[in-house]
């Protein structure tokens, strides 16, 4: 993985940055290059509040607020960024007004890389909504001065439609960092990490491909 002048990550919920894209980020920045994560809402309507449930809507925000914090800790993130739209509307959101954010971030920045969700082959209306806004954003920079642009799909067509991916990341020196970023967003995770723990434990192949390797898309821009 070479080393970039800067990796921007953006994602619409606390723990997109943990399940697809941490051994990426955890190797930049163990790289030295500084890491900015926008994330642009708190969550605060997943469904997982426990059996029997350990929060309330009220207070699942602040939860998962902690949560990011602690998983951006882990990850090494210096520069944090938690843009304050609300989960579940950000498809609603203006477009041209969600990508002047996405272009103000760019030019404050000035990455070489950003790394979002491929719209239309990231299933969730937050991902494909902010996946849209950072490709229009990019879209609008001159050819030559565009950052290159690594996005996450895992929709059913996405290998069907756009070939394999690009890029695939091997982040096995890294993937205790990415267990603990996981393990961070407990009030998500915590009922599954028993069985992913389990999985490693046994070497399950299935499980340590997807613990180990991280899939990228180069998006394809018309011009």
């Amino acid at each position: 993985m070479e080393k970039e002048r800067h990796v921007l990550v953006v994602f619409p919920h606390p723990d997109d940055e943990a399940f697809g894209v941490s051994g990426t980020i955890a190797t930049h920045v163990k790289n030295g290059t500084p890491v900015t994560y926008a994330c642009l809402t708190l969550g605060e309507m997943g469904r997982n509040m426990g059996n029997p449930p350990f929060t309330n809507r009220e207070n699942l925000p602040k939860i998962r607020k902690e949560e990011l914090l602690e998983a951006a800790s882990v990850l090494g993130i210096q520069d944090l960024r938690m843009l304050g739209y609300r989960d579940k509307t950000v498809e609603f959101e203006d477009d041209e007004e969600l990508s002047n954010v996405m272009s103000s971030l760019i030019t404050e920045l000035n990455p070489s890389l950003v790394i979002t969700f491929y719209p239309g082959y990231s299933v969730h209306p937050d991902h494909e909504a902010t996946g849209a806004a950072v490709v229009r954003a990019v879209e609008k920079l001159p050819a030559a001065a565009r950052p290159k642009l690594h996005c996450v799909a895992f929709s059913n067509n996405c290998v069907q439609e756009l070939g394999e991916a690009d890029i695939i990341h091997n982040i096995t020196p890294v993937a205790d960092k990415k267990l603990a970023a996981i393990q961070a967003h407990r009030s998500q995770t915590e009922q599954m990490f028993g069985d992913v723990t389990e999985k490693i434990k046994n070497l399950d192949p299935q499980m340590m491909a997807w613990i180990n390797n991280e899939r990228f898309w180069t998006y394809k821009f018309n011009k």
